[in-house]
């Protein structure tokens, strides 16, 4: 196999610590069509990041797109009827990032700590707590002696390292949300766009305090630069990153970038004030979310490594190459390749030879990673995807980055401040979309909705037959979501990437986990070292004679 791994360091000081072609290519610092200078407080203050460089946020790897058929890797097992699992379809899969392994038990009890620490006193926002917690009670059986998973499987060190279950399609979608703001919060205080996680707890009037910054702590006296728990400007609310963006969250720092805009009032030393970041500098990531899956699909077959001059050598059932479940190297050869259940009633093998060395979960990090660097897309445990099931999802749908399960929502706004509005935990608070298009200020003074928009087309060309009760004569609905992957407690035809089986999104189960995925913005191409390029001459600068 043609192992090839991206993989990447990232600073936690900056999103711009990777170059890729996808980087800016306005390197004249002078507008090719106005003649006027970026960046100049004298021209109107226009900025324009110069040599925006991109890369993967904490935890992900990148995943360069193209096309493949999805549901093609259903076609080759021996013996096994593949046809129900998916329609077979030709499909382009955009770059995106993946994390490089399942989120782990100690990545959810961070999760919990954090909202502990940042809640704490706030009885009302218990809800919060409890509701994040994952259902430990997946692992009760009737004929089986479970509770011991019950009562460690979560907190117990010694599954530290394995991956989370018992979350629902909802908790992994809560946890996404409030991952992207930690990320995106750190990058901005170790970088002193923000107070700095060090300076935190000062006097506001002491040496070196900026004059609007953080002076709270939500853990108190002692509190660590790494828990998270800053409350914004002095608030006590925490940083969520859309409000930042909308300038209602956070505080300005030491290294916080120049406000060069012609109406911003000079300091007395002539110095331009200071501002929040803004979208266009290139320091904010995009949000953390579930993957689609057609990307979950196409991330775990890995067929970057059977690619040649856009031609695939090899296909693939599983995400390594060959026919078997077992590993060809002389060094490792006759071993699982795979944490999964051999046959009824075998989960790990014999005592003194265990195949897979698991019973249950295994670490996340185990077995090899496949071609794109990510580990256990093959078993251990499934995993949740955006998409709602529906089983002829592939016959209706698009060529590029298909997806079934759009919502869309729009953030409740005040119509003449254009301020969002937050909920009890920080977070702007979502309206289902009133119109397909732009609306006029009339319009958006009035809160003109158009009752024949229709915002979400999942059961689009889906039939629904009613009980004479009324109740629904199907086993799935607009809330039934995708899991794919196979698991500890899964037989091999479920380790196909093809496979996908469907679950409630408020369920959950001791066999299903999951893992996030980040939006790649620009150039699709990740590496083009040594790759064949066009070379593109800049316009020459406007100079005025």
């Amino acid at each position: 196999m043609n192992r090839i791994y991206f993989y990447a360091v990232v600073s936690l000081f900056g999103v711009g610590a990777l170059s890729s072609c996808g980087g800016s290519k306005s390197g004249s610092a002078v507008s090719e069509k106005t003649g006027y200078a970026y960046n100049k407080r004298e021209n109107g203050g226009f900025e324009v990041k110069k040599n925006y460089k991109r890369g993967p946020g904490p935890g992900l790897m990148e995943i360069e797109g193209g096309e493949f058929i999805m549901g093609g890797s259903a076609i080759e097992i021996p013996g096994q009827d593949m046809t129900s699992y998916n329609y077979k379809r030709q499909v382009t899969v955009s770059s995106f990032y993946m994390d490089e392994t399942e989120v782990s038990n100690t990545d959810w009890l961070e999760y919990l700590h954090w909202i502990r620490t940042t809640f704490r006193g706030k009885p009302e926002l218990a809800e919060y707590y409890y509701t994040a917690l994952p259902d430990t009670l997946v692992w009760r059986r009737p004929l089986s002696y479970n509770e011991p998973y019950v009562n460690n499987y979560l907190r117990h060190p010694a599954y530290g390292d394995y991956p989370v279950v018992g979350v629902t399609w909802q908790q992994a979608a809560d946890y996404c949300v409030w991952r992207t703001d930690r990320v995106n919060e750190l990058i901005l205080r170790e970088k002193g766009f923000m107070t700095t996680f060090k300076d935190l707890g000062k006097p506001a009037s002491g040496k070196g305090a900026t004059a609007n910054a953080t002076t709270t702590s939500a853990s108190g006296k002692g509190a660590t630069a790494n828990t998270g728990t800053a409350s914004a400007a002095g608030s006590g609310t925490p940083f969520n990153t859309d409000l930042y963006l909308n300038g209602q969250n956070g505080d300005i720092g030491k290294k916080a970038p120049l406000d060069l805009s012609a109406g911003a009032q000079t300091t007395g030393k002539g110095k331009a004030p200071q501002r929040n970041v803004r979208l266009e500098d290139g320091e904010i990531f995009q949000p953390y979310r579930l993957p689609t899956e057609a990307e979950w699909e196409y991330a775990a077959m890995g067929l970057i490594g059977n690619t040649q001059y856009a031609n695939i050598n090899e296909k693939k059932i599983y995400p390594w190459n060959g026919l078997g479940i077992t590993s060809p190297k002389k060094s490792t050869r006759g071993m699982i390749l795979a944490n999964f259940k051999r046959g009824k009633g075998d989960y790990m093998g014999v005592g003194g030879s265990l195949n897979d060395k698991g019973s249950i979960t295994q670490s996340v990090h185990s077995f090899t990673p496949n071609d794109f660097g990510l580990y256990n897309m093959a078993g251990n445990v499934n995993e949740w995807v955006q998409d709602v099931y529906r089983p002829n999802t592939f016959e209706a749908t698009e060529g590029l980055n298909p997806f079934r399960g759009n919502v869309y929502s729009d953030k409740e706004r005040d119509p003449q401040s254009s301020a969002i509005k937050s909920d009890g935990k920080g977070r702007p608070v979502m309206k289902p979309a009133v119109t397909g298009v732009k609306q006029s200020w009339a319009q958006l003074q009035s809160q003109y909705v158009d009752s024949t928009y229709k915002a979400d087309q999942r059961g689009f060309k889906d039939a629904e037959k009613n009980l004479p009760n009324g109740e629904l004569l199907t086993l799935y609905n607009d809330k039934s979501r995708v899991y794919k992957g196979g698991s500890w407690n899964d037989q091999a035809m479920w380790l196909n990437p093809a496979a996908r089986r469907f679950l409630q999104e408020d369920e959950s189960t001791a066999d299903i986990g999951f893992r996030c995925a980040m939006t790649m913005l620009g150039a699709p191409e990740v590496k083009s070292a040594g790759k064949p390029q066009f070379k593109n001459k800049a316009a020459k600068p406007f100079k005025v004679k």
